[in-house]
């Protein structure tokens, strides 16, 4: 199965596609980001986040996808930003495979770590294990969408619990 891995954002949306196979094994396919110029308008950065995340599963084909649910810290008007951008990434993912899924920060480093707590260090140390990675994937929103479909490859089978309703 191929799981798409989204990590939410209006200027920079990280997505990392792995593959797990009938035994539970996980292999990076793919990862990167999306990045939107500042210089353009916000409905025109929402298309080139659509068109990307397009291009992403023409290339990919996944079956399923995953994303990190919104996080509000202190700045309402970024979290309204991105509320904007995970719209139109949940809209383009259930247009393309129908199966998205949702997890929180703290059930992602739970699922990877076994610490909801992890800091960003330990996080990306075990992305990159649990791939066979030489190095950490760069930038930090790539490996952050990695660490959301491994969250989503090792928790599949209570998928009924996180998907989008």
């Amino acid at each position: 199965m191929i799981i798409l891995g989204l990590d939410p954002g209006f200027g920079t949306m990280g997505y990392g596609v792995i593959e797990k196979d009938v035994r539970g094994n996980c292999r990076c396919v793919g990862y990167g980001v999306v990045k939107t110029p500042t210089s353009e308008a916000f409905p025109v950065r929402l298309c080139i986040l659509e068109e990307r995340l397009q291009a992403i599963f023409d290339e990919y084909k996944p079956q399923e996808a995953a994303m990190e649910e919104l996080f509000f810290s202190k700045n309402i008007t970024t979290g309204i930003a991105v509320a904007h951008a995970r719209g139109v990434m949940l809209l383009t993912c259930n247009k393309r495979c129908g199966k998205i899924f949702e997890y929180t920060p703290n059930q992602i480093k739970q699922a990877l770590t076994g610490y909801g707590a992890a800091d960003k260090g330990q996080m990306q140390r075990v992305v990159a294990s649990h791939l066979r990675l030489k190095s950490i994937p760069r930038p930090d929103d790539a490996a952050d969408a990695l660490a959301v479909a491994l969250c989503h490859a090792f928790t599949s089978r209570f998928a009924s619990l996180f998907g989008v309703k």
